[in-house]
Protein backbone atom coordinates (compact mmCIF):
# COMPACT_ATOMS: atom_id res chain seq x y z
CA UNK A 1 0.00 0.00 0.00
CA UNK A 2 1.62 3.53 -0.82
CA UNK A 3 2.43 5.64 1.89
CA UNK A 4 -0.28 8.26 0.39
CA UNK A 5 -3.17 6.00 1.29
CA UNK A 6 -5.03 6.62 4.22
CA UNK A 7 -8.28 5.59 6.04
CA UNK A 8 -11.59 6.83 5.24
CA UNK A 9 -12.28 6.45 8.79
CA UNK A 10 -9.70 9.16 10.04
CA UNK A 11 -11.22 11.95 7.82
CA UNK A 12 -15.06 11.08 8.01
CA UNK A 13 -17.82 11.10 10.84
CA UNK A 14 -21.71 9.62 10.73
CA UNK A 15 -24.31 12.16 10.99
CA UNK A 16 -27.72 10.92 12.51
CA UNK A 17 -29.92 13.88 12.50
CA UNK A 18 -33.83 12.95 12.06
CA UNK A 19 -36.64 15.46 10.61
CA UNK A 20 -38.39 15.50 13.79
CA UNK A 21 -39.77 18.21 13.45
CA UNK A 22 -40.79 18.24 9.64
CA UNK A 23 -38.49 21.12 8.89
CA UNK A 24 -37.25 19.39 5.53
CA UNK A 25 -39.62 19.41 3.23
CA UNK A 26 -37.62 17.73 0.24
CA UNK A 27 -37.61 14.10 0.18
CA UNK A 28 -34.76 12.42 -2.23
CA UNK A 29 -33.66 8.82 -2.78
CA UNK A 30 -30.12 8.33 -4.74
CA UNK A 31 -29.57 5.98 -7.67
CA UNK A 32 -26.24 3.34 -8.63
CA UNK A 33 -25.76 6.55 -10.59
CA UNK A 34 -24.28 8.27 -7.53
CA UNK A 35 -26.42 11.35 -7.28
CA UNK A 36 -29.98 12.25 -5.69
CA UNK A 37 -33.19 12.00 -7.22
CA UNK A 38 -36.96 11.51 -6.69
CA UNK A 39 -37.45 8.12 -4.58
CA UNK A 40 -39.34 5.38 -5.74
CA UNK A 41 -41.61 6.08 -2.57
CA UNK A 42 -42.20 8.64 -0.13
CA UNK A 43 -42.68 8.09 3.40
CA UNK A 44 -45.91 8.37 4.68
CA UNK A 45 -44.55 9.25 8.06
CA UNK A 46 -41.03 11.37 7.42
CA UNK A 47 -39.73 12.17 11.29
CA UNK A 48 -37.57 9.47 11.53
CA UNK A 49 -36.06 10.39 7.82
CA UNK A 50 -32.57 11.48 7.88
CA UNK A 51 -31.03 14.80 6.75
CA UNK A 52 -28.75 15.39 4.46
CA UNK A 53 -27.55 19.43 4.66
CA UNK A 54 -25.46 20.86 1.88
CA UNK A 55 -21.85 19.32 2.06
CA UNK A 56 -22.85 15.87 3.51
CA UNK A 57 -22.65 12.59 1.68
CA UNK A 58 -24.99 9.71 1.88
CA UNK A 59 -25.55 6.32 1.14
CA UNK A 60 -27.86 3.31 0.56
CA UNK A 61 -26.55 0.55 2.70
CA UNK A 62 -28.03 -2.28 0.74
CA UNK A 63 -25.92 -3.48 -2.35
CA UNK A 64 -28.15 -6.35 -3.39
CA UNK A 65 -29.99 -6.36 -6.22
CA UNK A 66 -28.37 -2.87 -7.31
CA UNK A 67 -26.28 -3.43 -10.64
CA UNK A 68 -23.32 -4.45 -8.37
CA UNK A 69 -23.24 -0.65 -7.70
CA UNK A 70 -22.93 1.43 -4.50
CA UNK A 71 -26.04 3.94 -4.84
CA UNK A 72 -23.55 6.85 -2.69
CA UNK A 73 -23.70 11.09 -3.46
CA UNK A 74 -22.78 14.12 -2.27
CA UNK A 75 -25.61 17.05 -1.45
CA UNK A 76 -24.09 20.11 -3.26
CA UNK A 77 -27.79 21.40 -2.90
CA UNK A 78 -30.94 22.38 -0.40
CA UNK A 79 -31.09 20.47 2.71
CA UNK A 80 -33.32 17.15 1.34
CA UNK A 81 -33.69 13.75 3.47
CA UNK A 82 -33.25 10.61 2.43
CA UNK A 83 -34.53 7.29 3.75
CA UNK A 84 -33.69 6.04 7.00
CA UNK A 85 -32.02 3.11 6.13
CA UNK A 86 -29.33 4.92 4.56
CA UNK A 87 -26.34 6.30 6.19
CA UNK A 88 -25.05 9.64 6.53
CA UNK A 89 -21.91 11.37 7.12
CA UNK A 90 -19.16 14.56 6.41
CA UNK A 91 -15.74 15.13 6.48
CA UNK A 92 -14.33 16.49 9.17
CA UNK A 93 -12.07 18.65 7.97
CA UNK A 94 -12.24 20.01 4.14
CA UNK A 95 -8.57 21.54 4.69
CA UNK A 96 -7.39 17.76 5.01
CA UNK A 97 -9.75 16.10 2.21
CA UNK A 98 -11.73 17.72 -0.46
CA UNK A 99 -15.42 16.65 -0.53
CA UNK A 100 -15.40 16.63 -4.64
CA UNK A 101 -11.71 14.35 -4.25
CA UNK A 102 -13.37 11.94 -2.43
CA UNK A 103 -16.59 11.78 -4.48
CA UNK A 104 -14.24 11.15 -7.14
CA UNK A 105 -13.25 8.22 -5.35
CA UNK A 106 -16.68 6.92 -5.16
CA UNK A 107 -17.33 7.25 -8.50
CA UNK A 108 -14.86 4.30 -9.72
CA UNK A 109 -16.04 1.05 -10.98
CA UNK A 110 -12.94 0.03 -8.73
CA UNK A 111 -15.34 1.06 -5.27
CA UNK A 112 -18.17 -0.28 -6.35
CA UNK A 113 -16.20 -3.42 -6.94
CA UNK A 114 -15.00 -3.16 -3.28
CA UNK A 115 -18.11 -2.26 -1.91
CA UNK A 116 -19.78 -5.44 -3.49
CA UNK A 117 -16.71 -7.66 -2.07
CA UNK A 118 -17.17 -6.20 1.43
CA UNK A 119 -20.97 -6.48 1.75
CA UNK A 120 -22.57 -9.02 3.82
CA UNK A 121 -25.37 -10.75 5.14
CA UNK A 122 -27.68 -13.57 3.95
CA UNK A 123 -30.92 -12.58 2.57
CA UNK A 124 -29.70 -9.09 1.64
CA UNK A 125 -26.17 -7.54 1.60
CA UNK A 126 -25.05 -4.18 3.13
CA UNK A 127 -22.19 -2.08 2.98
CA UNK A 128 -21.95 -0.94 6.58
CA UNK A 129 -20.30 1.95 8.61
CA UNK A 130 -17.32 0.14 9.35
CA UNK A 131 -16.52 -0.91 6.04
CA UNK A 132 -16.87 2.77 4.57
CA UNK A 133 -14.14 3.86 7.03
CA UNK A 134 -12.01 0.79 6.27
CA UNK A 135 -12.15 2.29 2.59
CA UNK A 136 -8.51 2.99 1.77
CA UNK A 137 -7.46 5.85 -0.62
CA UNK A 138 -4.96 8.36 -1.25
CA UNK A 139 -4.96 11.59 -0.13
CA UNK A 140 -2.49 13.75 -1.33
CA UNK A 141 -2.27 17.38 -0.58
CA UNK A 142 -4.80 19.59 -0.35
CA UNK A 143 -3.68 21.76 -3.46
CA UNK A 144 -2.91 18.63 -5.77
CA UNK A 145 -6.90 17.52 -4.71
CA UNK A 146 -8.16 20.58 -5.46
CA UNK A 147 -5.75 20.94 -8.58
CA UNK A 148 -7.49 17.24 -9.85
CA UNK A 149 -10.89 18.51 -9.02
CA UNK A 150 -10.88 21.49 -11.17
CA UNK A 151 -9.48 19.13 -14.20
CA UNK A 152 -11.99 16.76 -13.66
CA UNK A 153 -14.98 19.30 -13.03
CA UNK A 154 -13.81 20.89 -16.38
CA UNK A 155 -14.55 17.82 -18.11
CA UNK A 156 -17.67 17.11 -16.41
CA UNK A 157 -19.04 20.96 -17.55
CA UNK A 158 -18.09 20.03 -21.20
CA UNK A 159 -19.92 16.92 -20.76
CA UNK A 160 -22.90 18.77 -19.89
CA UNK A 161 -22.67 21.46 -22.01
CA UNK A 162 -22.71 19.00 -25.17
CA UNK A 163 -25.85 17.59 -23.72
CA UNK A 164 -27.40 20.32 -23.31
CA UNK A 165 -26.67 21.72 -27.31
CA UNK A 166 -27.41 18.15 -28.52
CA UNK A 167 -31.34 18.40 -26.78
CA UNK A 168 -31.47 22.06 -28.17
CA UNK A 169 -30.76 21.24 -31.37
CA UNK A 170 -33.33 18.11 -31.16
CA UNK A 171 -36.09 20.39 -29.64
CA UNK A 172 -35.19 22.45 -32.90
CA UNK A 173 -35.63 19.91 -35.34
CA UNK A 174 -38.93 18.47 -33.30
CA UNK A 175 -40.44 22.37 -34.15
CA UNK A 176 -38.84 22.54 -37.93
CA UNK A 177 -40.92 18.69 -38.10
CA UNK A 178 -44.52 20.54 -36.71
CA UNK A 179 -44.16 23.59 -38.28
CA UNK A 180 -43.85 21.65 -41.87
CA UNK A 181 -45.97 18.25 -41.25
CA UNK A 182 -48.74 19.07 -38.46
CA UNK A 183 -49.49 22.26 -37.74
CA UNK A 184 -52.50 23.79 -39.90
CA UNK A 185 -52.81 20.04 -41.44
CA UNK A 186 -56.23 19.40 -41.87
CA UNK A 187 -55.97 15.33 -42.04
CA UNK A 188 -59.37 15.48 -43.90
CA UNK A 189 -57.98 18.73 -46.33
CA UNK A 190 -54.08 17.54 -46.91
CA UNK A 191 -52.06 19.73 -49.34
CA UNK A 192 -51.97 18.82 -52.59
CA UNK A 193 -50.46 15.53 -53.67
CA UNK A 194 -49.96 14.83 -49.77
CA UNK A 195 -52.01 11.30 -48.63
CA UNK A 196 -52.15 8.92 -46.03
CA UNK A 197 -50.97 5.36 -46.42
CA UNK A 198 -48.76 2.88 -44.56
CA UNK A 199 -45.34 2.21 -43.72
CA UNK A 200 -44.75 -0.63 -46.08
CA UNK A 201 -45.59 2.50 -49.05
CA UNK A 202 -42.38 4.03 -47.70
CA UNK A 203 -39.88 1.49 -46.76
CA UNK A 204 -39.28 -2.14 -46.15
CA UNK A 205 -37.78 -3.80 -43.24
CA UNK A 206 -35.44 -6.29 -41.87
CA UNK A 207 -34.59 -7.93 -38.60
CA UNK A 208 -31.28 -7.76 -37.07
CA UNK A 209 -29.54 -11.04 -36.79
CA UNK A 210 -26.97 -12.30 -33.58
CA UNK A 211 -23.03 -12.06 -34.78
CA UNK A 212 -20.93 -14.61 -35.17
CA UNK A 213 -17.99 -12.55 -33.07
CA UNK A 214 -19.02 -9.14 -31.51
CA UNK A 215 -15.80 -8.86 -29.72
CA UNK A 216 -12.50 -8.93 -31.65
CA UNK A 217 -13.96 -6.19 -34.51
CA UNK A 218 -13.97 -2.65 -35.39
CA UNK A 219 -17.70 -2.52 -36.42
CA UNK A 220 -19.99 -1.33 -33.97
CA UNK A 221 -22.95 -4.46 -33.02
CA UNK A 222 -25.70 -2.12 -32.62
CA UNK A 223 -29.04 -3.52 -30.28
CA UNK A 224 -31.52 -0.35 -30.55
CA UNK A 225 -30.47 -0.16 -26.86
CA UNK A 226 -26.73 1.23 -27.81
CA UNK A 227 -23.46 -0.39 -29.05
CA UNK A 228 -23.36 -4.20 -27.29
CA UNK A 229 -19.56 -4.88 -28.98
CA UNK A 230 -17.76 -4.70 -31.95
CA UNK A 231 -17.53 -7.46 -34.77
CA UNK A 232 -15.60 -7.37 -38.72
CA UNK A 233 -19.07 -7.64 -40.65
CA UNK A 234 -21.14 -4.55 -40.95
CA UNK A 235 -24.68 -5.00 -42.25
CA UNK A 236 -25.09 -1.65 -42.73
CA UNK A 237 -23.10 0.92 -44.32
CA UNK A 238 -25.21 4.14 -43.41
CA UNK A 239 -27.18 5.32 -40.68
CA UNK A 240 -30.74 4.11 -40.55
CA UNK A 241 -33.86 4.18 -38.33
CA UNK A 242 -33.92 1.45 -35.94
CA UNK A 243 -36.81 0.02 -34.38
CA UNK A 244 -36.44 -1.80 -31.43
CA UNK A 245 -38.48 -5.09 -31.55
CA UNK A 246 -37.82 -6.85 -27.96
CA UNK A 247 -37.75 -5.66 -24.32
CA UNK A 248 -40.11 -4.63 -22.27
CA UNK A 249 -38.51 -0.98 -21.32
CA UNK A 250 -37.80 -0.33 -24.91
CA UNK A 251 -39.91 -2.09 -27.34
CA UNK A 252 -41.54 0.33 -29.86
CA UNK A 253 -38.90 3.23 -29.62
CA UNK A 254 -37.70 4.69 -32.57
CA UNK A 255 -33.82 5.59 -32.61
CA UNK A 256 -30.95 6.11 -35.30
CA UNK A 257 -28.64 3.60 -35.98
CA UNK A 258 -24.67 3.96 -36.06
CA UNK A 259 -23.38 4.84 -39.25
CA UNK A 260 -21.58 1.96 -40.19
CA UNK A 261 -23.16 -1.07 -38.03
CA UNK A 262 -23.99 -4.62 -37.43
CA UNK A 263 -27.76 -4.74 -36.40
CA UNK A 264 -28.84 -7.63 -33.28
CA UNK A 265 -31.66 -9.55 -33.58
CA UNK A 266 -33.04 -7.01 -31.03
CA UNK A 267 -34.00 -4.26 -33.66
CA UNK A 268 -35.59 -3.82 -36.98
CA UNK A 269 -34.15 -1.35 -39.64
CA UNK A 270 -36.13 0.97 -41.85
CA UNK A 271 -34.68 0.60 -45.14
CA UNK A 272 -36.31 3.55 -47.16
CA UNK A 273 -37.46 3.37 -50.64
CA UNK A 274 -36.42 7.17 -51.02
CA UNK A 275 -33.57 8.50 -48.94
CA UNK A 276 -35.13 12.19 -48.52
CA UNK A 277 -37.71 10.67 -46.32
CA UNK A 278 -35.40 9.47 -43.35
CA UNK A 279 -35.57 12.58 -41.24
CA UNK A 280 -39.54 13.26 -41.77
CA UNK A 281 -39.90 9.74 -41.25
CA UNK A 282 -37.87 9.96 -38.15
CA UNK A 283 -39.55 12.51 -36.66
CA UNK A 284 -42.91 11.59 -37.86
CA UNK A 285 -42.49 8.09 -35.57
CA UNK A 286 -41.17 10.22 -32.80
CA UNK A 287 -44.12 12.22 -32.41
CA UNK A 288 -46.76 9.36 -32.66
CA UNK A 289 -47.94 6.43 -29.53
CA UNK A 290 -45.23 4.15 -31.16
CA UNK A 291 -46.54 1.36 -28.44
CA UNK A 292 -49.55 0.60 -30.49
CA UNK A 293 -46.62 -1.13 -32.92
CA UNK A 294 -46.11 -3.90 -30.53
CA UNK A 295 -48.25 -6.88 -30.65
CA UNK A 296 -47.93 -9.98 -27.85
CA UNK A 297 -48.98 -10.38 -24.57
CA UNK A 298 -46.33 -12.28 -22.29
CA UNK A 299 -43.64 -10.09 -23.64
CA UNK A 300 -44.38 -6.98 -26.01
CA UNK A 301 -42.43 -6.80 -29.14
CA UNK A 302 -42.78 -5.32 -32.12
CA UNK A 303 -43.27 -7.37 -35.75
CA UNK A 304 -42.42 -6.37 -39.48
CA UNK A 305 -46.23 -7.20 -40.11
CA UNK A 306 -47.13 -4.92 -37.59
CA UNK A 307 -44.53 -2.01 -39.00
CA UNK A 308 -45.65 -2.49 -42.52
CA UNK A 309 -49.39 -1.72 -41.63
CA UNK A 310 -49.07 0.68 -39.73
CA UNK A 311 -50.91 4.02 -40.71
CA UNK A 312 -48.63 7.42 -41.54
CA UNK A 313 -48.99 10.58 -43.41
CA UNK A 314 -46.97 10.89 -46.80
CA UNK A 315 -46.11 14.47 -47.70
CA UNK A 316 -44.68 14.75 -50.90
CA UNK A 317 -41.02 13.96 -51.54
CA UNK A 318 -40.14 17.55 -52.75
CA UNK A 319 -41.41 18.58 -49.07
CA UNK A 320 -39.27 15.82 -47.47
CA UNK A 321 -36.25 16.59 -49.12
CA UNK A 322 -36.72 20.21 -47.42
CA UNK A 323 -37.10 19.19 -44.13
CA UNK A 324 -34.20 16.86 -45.00
CA UNK A 325 -31.68 19.07 -46.23
CA UNK A 326 -32.29 21.58 -43.03
CA UNK A 327 -32.11 18.35 -40.35
CA UNK A 328 -29.76 16.82 -42.03
CA UNK A 329 -27.13 20.10 -41.04
CA UNK A 330 -28.56 19.73 -37.64
CA UNK A 331 -27.99 16.02 -37.04
CA UNK A 332 -24.16 16.68 -38.40
CA UNK A 333 -23.74 18.91 -35.53
CA UNK A 334 -25.22 16.56 -33.18
CA UNK A 335 -23.49 13.91 -34.32
CA UNK A 336 -20.04 15.82 -34.06
CA UNK A 337 -21.23 16.94 -30.10
CA UNK A 338 -21.71 13.16 -29.17
CA UNK A 339 -18.28 11.86 -30.96
CA UNK A 340 -16.90 14.46 -28.77
CA UNK A 341 -18.66 13.82 -25.49
CA UNK A 342 -17.14 10.24 -26.05
CA UNK A 343 -13.96 11.11 -26.03
CA UNK A 344 -14.89 13.61 -22.98
CA UNK A 345 -16.20 10.98 -21.39
CA UNK A 346 -13.36 8.10 -21.84
CA UNK A 347 -10.69 11.31 -20.41
CA UNK A 348 -13.35 11.58 -17.58
CA UNK A 349 -12.83 7.66 -16.22
CA UNK A 350 -9.29 8.25 -17.53
CA UNK A 351 -8.88 10.73 -14.55
CA UNK A 352 -10.48 8.73 -12.44
CA UNK A 353 -8.71 5.65 -13.03
CA UNK A 354 -5.37 7.91 -12.19
CA UNK A 355 -6.57 8.90 -8.40
CA UNK A 356 -5.61 4.87 -7.72
CA UNK A 357 -1.86 5.42 -9.09
CA UNK A 358 -1.30 8.75 -7.01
Amino acid sequence: MKSTYKRLGDYIEEIEERNRDLSVKLSQGICNLKYFQNPRQVAENSAADKIVRRGWFAYNRATTRNGDKISIAYRDGEDCTVSASYLTFRIKDENLLNPYYLMMWFKRPEFDRYARFKSHGSAHEYFEWDEMCDVMLPVPSIEEQRKIVAEYQAVERRIENNRHLIATLESTAQTIYRQMFVDNIDPENLPQDWRMGKMKDVATFAYGKIPKDKDNGVIPVFSGYGVVGYCNEAMYDKQHIVVIARGDSGSGKIVKSPKEFYLTNLAIAIKLNNESYRDYLYYHLLSLDTLTLRTGSAQAQVTINSIEEFDILIPTVDICAGFYSVVDRISAVKLELAQEEDILNNFSSLLLTKLSKL
